[in-house]
């Protein structure tokens, strides 16, 4: 089931909210929550009922596992080595089922390429959201493995609600347990509170509204010119890059909003994952608002265990070069994704290195010398900050979205030879909406222009949409637009358009 969809916005919603909160209501707690976990794995298993028992059995393993541990704990001294143990079992299986899924195929065709010969593939189903689940249990096995006094206590169905929690379920946010269970078995957030079912109704519509009106219709241009990268010429080709650019944004980050809304509507809060990202000056901080609760989890479990920057320079770039790769390995199971995550790699070491640099010889101004010149400077350096970032994650999003590093290769080709030329008519009646059409233009051309213009400030300067929505729900006239942008998107559900992230 996506957000997006009849059946969610009509039946399952409603449903689930009126449920959760009469059980709670009489005080029914625990029927509440075993309530909202069964909803939770009927949104889950709605796609395809087969994959229930991943999910289920998943839940059961990383929970017996950590009843071991805790077990181990409670013991007290020389228990050591029978909870790393138990540790390690989880994350091997964890990642060994991750693997098996995910990663198989990609194997079997390095083999083949290697050594020549021609295993047949799996062709093996990717289950909906394993890469967020199964991460965000190894975040909670991990975090009791380091709970030596045995002192987190859960019973299995808060445990399994909150690796269910349908909001942030099949894309995240990544939520450790500590931020979602305390709040699941807060009999005080068991009740409606008007201002937060106000604001998360609001936050939910503002990330509908991303998926549905700009995100959706810039994908269907993007997916026309990757379908022959070979046709497009310079025009088409920046187009396609800046395309894919913004619908990636205003898909995941319009999901996300959607996940803090729904928890809002149930009085929870979520992490945020995304603070306005194509702000940024550098790739350093790029990552810093892009995905936020991913780059939390790599710096606490793979990055600060690595060594961090404790170790010297040099274990430093290392460190931050294997964290990339894993991540652009997370993402997919292809080559093109490794690239992705190399290059942002070496783009934050090169960031780093040329910041020492700077600060050993003292490239800057200082302030006392000349303010009015060291203004200058650093309104420069901003601009040109934003200038790298932004070209350089455009780029970098080229490799994410390629099939092969061929296409990818292409593609940039076409941009290089710079030969400019018409829009093919194809890719102009993509924006032919009937809404846009009454809006704005009957003239299609006039109507693409729009959406990029539109769709890059909307990207570029908006405010995240949290802060949006706390600051017009106060404002009564505001639930009028707010109305008007929910019929909106219900009525342009021509079709159920997934989002790109269940693809990870």
């Amino acid at each position: 089931m996506v957000f997006n969809s009849y059946i969610f916005i009509l039946v399952f919603l409603p449903l689930c909210l009126s449920g959760y909160f009469f059980l709670n209501r009489i005080h029914h707690y625990h029927a509440g929550l075993a309530f909202l976990l069964g909803m939770s794995l009927w949104f889950y298993g709605f796609f395809n009922p087969s994959y229930l028992p991943i999910i289920c059995g998943s839940v059961v393993l990383n929970y017996s596992l950590y009843r071991w541990m805790r077990a181990v704990a409670l013991k007290g001294i020389g228990q050591g080595t029978k909870r790393e143990i138990a540790f390690w079992i989880g994350i091997a299986s964890n990642l060994g089922i991750l693997g098996y899924f995910k990663y198989t195929d990609f194997f079997i065709e390095n083999i083949n390429y290697l050594f020549q010969v021609d295993y047949p593939l799996k062709h093996i189903l990717l289950p909906l959201g394993i890469s967020f689940f199964t991460f965000q249990q190894i975040s909670f096995l991990a975090d009791i493995y380091s709970d030596t006094r045995g002192e987190v206590a859960y019973s299995f169905l808060s445990y399994a609600a909150y690796v269910t929690y349908f909001p942030q379920l099949v894309a995240g946010p990544i939520v450790k347990h500590d931020v979602l269970v305390p709040q699941l078995q807060d009999e005080k957030r068991k009740r409606v509170d008007y201002n937060y079912l106000s604001k998360g109704i609001a936050l939910f519509i503002l990330g509908l509204a991303k998926k549905v009106l700009i995100a959706d219709v810039l994908g269907n241009y993007v997916n026309l010119a990757y379908k022959d990268v070979y046709a497009l010429n310079t025009t088409t080709a920046v187009l396609a890059v800046l395309g894919y650019t913004l619908q990636i944004y205003f898909d995941f980050s319009g999901y996300s909003d959607m996940a803090v809304g729904l928890g809002w509507m149930m009085h929870i809060d979520l992490p945020v994952n995304f603070d306005s990202p194509y702000k940024s000056i550098s790739i350093t901080e790029f990552w810093k608002r892009w995905h936020m609760t991913l780059t939390a989890f790599f710096t606490k479990y793979v990055y600060i265990p690595l060594g961090g920057s404790r170790r010297g320079n040099a274990r430093m770039y290392a460190n931050i070069f294997i964290v990339f790769l894993l991540s652009g390995l997370w993402h997919g199971a292809g080559w093109t994704f490794v690239f992705w995550g190399g290059i942002h790699g070496l783009a934050q070491i090169c960031e780093r290195v040329l910041r020492q640099y700077n600060q050993r010889n003292m490239l800057m101004c200082k302030v006392e010398r000349n303010i009015q010149l060291s203004a200058v400077l650093m309104k420069l350096r901003l601009i040109l900050g934003w200038i790298w970032t932004f070209g350089f994650v455009n780029i970098a999003w080229v490799l994410f979205r390629a099939n092969s590093m061929t296409e990818a290769y292409v593609l940039l080709s076409q941009i290089g030879r710079c030969q400019f030329g018409v829009i093919s008519q194809a890719m102009i009646n993509v924006f032919a909406q009937p809404e846009w059409t009454l809006l704005w233009s009957a003239d299609s051309r006039t109507n693409l222009k729009l959406y990029f213009v539109l769709a890059l400030i909307l990207a570029v300067t908006f405010p995240p949409a949290k802060q949006i929505a706390e600051q017009c729900v106060s404002r009564r006239w505001t639930a009028f637009v707010f109305a008007f942008l929910l019929a909106w998107c219900i009525f342009s559900f021509t079709g159920v358009s997934t989002f790109l992230y269940f693809n990870f």
